[in-house]
């Protein structure tokens, strides 16, 4: 209805010695603006208001509010309207406060994710030192709720929350899954992009996008039950002794899960790079192997790096494979073939259990969050290093 009030409005003005300013859509936009916007301030205020307990507002007294904000915002979108009135400008204002609070609602979102997980980390150190839980060698967290109990000096173990375990497994896992990835992915998309025709592009790039379709439970079943005793066979032939929950078999059952994420993204940042420049490569003599490792893969680096870092984020993230197939046991050990437990398994495992929130097992979920937080971001600022160096080589 405002849309229509303002168009009409400023329609009224035109005639044929007076042209608007701007066209009539953006008047009746400008009047949707006046409206819509005093009345979600309000609302957002009376919901902030009530969410931190500070005053809560009957909802007829905010419908009430609100509707009185939106005819007095209306009746003064109309009162401005005139042949030379500005309401592109307007309009563009408000589109950009619109698109700039979209953009700090995601950084301040982030900002809020990692605040949090840093408050309820530091009451966590408070209770265990920060270097006993970054180098310690045994998770062993089970006379935990002593400590909140105020019994820290009865004569039992005391708990012990050395992390170095639970990373070290999940990357272990995490890099048998990229080795599996990466250059099945890679190489399938080096296919799909250079030498496999139009109709077989179309058909091979579907089929492996279903693998990133199928449930996690669905891969953890068929490497618990499939692949685990094949890898304990195999094992068996060679003399090696092998456990049936292994760190080999989740794996790389979660490699050739995030082979979609690597291949796909890959395939469109290769066929991305101009034609020219394989067709230069071609006219020098060079062959199209030659093309492809010299020209086309400097050119696609940086998003074939992006591909392999939001693949690594996938693996590292995976909860249920690792669960059925890899085991609950933190084992520090160089050997796949034993069992080992990932930090996003022991992260579900203190939130689910019937510990106080205020427990230290509880806490340590935050902390492993915390530090996984920070490799992360360590590992992203090498790949932008290296993604850096090799876009200044090429250019």
């Amino acid at each position: 209805m405002a849309f229509w009030m303002g168009r009409g409005k400023a329609l009224s003005f035109e005639t044929d010695d007076v042209r608007l300013h701007s066209r009539p859509g953006f008047y009746g936009l400008y009047a949707v603006s006046w409206i819509a916007l005093p009345a979600l301030a309000v609302s957002l205020l009376f919901s902030i208001a009530h969410i931190f307990n500070l005053f809560t507002v009957p909802a007829p007294m905010l419908l009430a509010t609100t509707l009185g904000l939106g005819s007095a915002g209306l009746w003064f979108a109309l009162s401005h309207i005139n042949a030379n009135f500005r309401a592109r400008q307007a309009v563009e204002k408000v589109m950009r406060g619109l698109l700039f609070t979209a953009a700090a609602i995601s950084i301040l979102t982030t900002i809020g994710i990692v605040l949090s997980v840093v408050f309820e980390s530091v009451r966590f150190f408070k209770v265990i030192p920060i270097w006993d839980f970054i180098t310690g060698t045994q998770w062993q967290p089970d006379t935990a709720f002593l400590i909140g109990a105020g019994r820290t000096n009865e004569s039992v173990a005391p708990p012990l929350f050395g992390s170095l375990p639970i990373f070290a497994g999940t990357f272990m896992i995490t890099l048998i899954a990229m080795l599996v990835a990466v250059p099945i992915g890679l190489f399938a998309a080096i296919y799909m992009s250079e030498y496999a025709s139009h109709n077989a592009r179309g058909h091979l790039k579907p089929m492996l996008e279903i693998l990133a379709g199928i449930p996690t439970v669905v891969y953890g079943f068929f490497a618990a039950i499939t692949i685990s005793p094949l890898i304990v066979n195999i094992a068996h032939t060679f003399g090696l002794e092998a456990d049936y929950t292994n760190a080999l078999a989740p794996g790389l059952i979660m490699g050739i899960m995030i082979i979609p994420f690597i291949s796909s993204l890959s395939d469109d940042v290769i066929r991305a790079v101009p034609q020219s420049l394989r067709d230069g490569s071609l006219a020098l003599g060079t062959t199209k192997a030659e093309t492809i490792r010299h020209i086309v893969l400097p050119a696609a680096l940086p998003g074939i790096v992006s591909a392999c870092l939001l693949a690594i984020s996938r693996a590292i993230g995976e909860t249920m494979i690792v669960v059925m197939a890899a085991g609950l046991r933190p084992n520090l050990t160089a050997n796949p073939l034993e069992g080992m437990t990932t930090v996003t398994v022991k992260i579900v495992e203190a939130l689910t259990g019937d510990q106080e929130f205020d427990s230290a097992f509880t806490l340590s979920a935050f902390a492993l969050g915390l530090v996984l937080l920070i490799a992360t971001l360590i590992l992203n600022i090498i790949s932008i290093m290296v993604v850096r160096k090799f876009r200044q080589q090429y250019e």
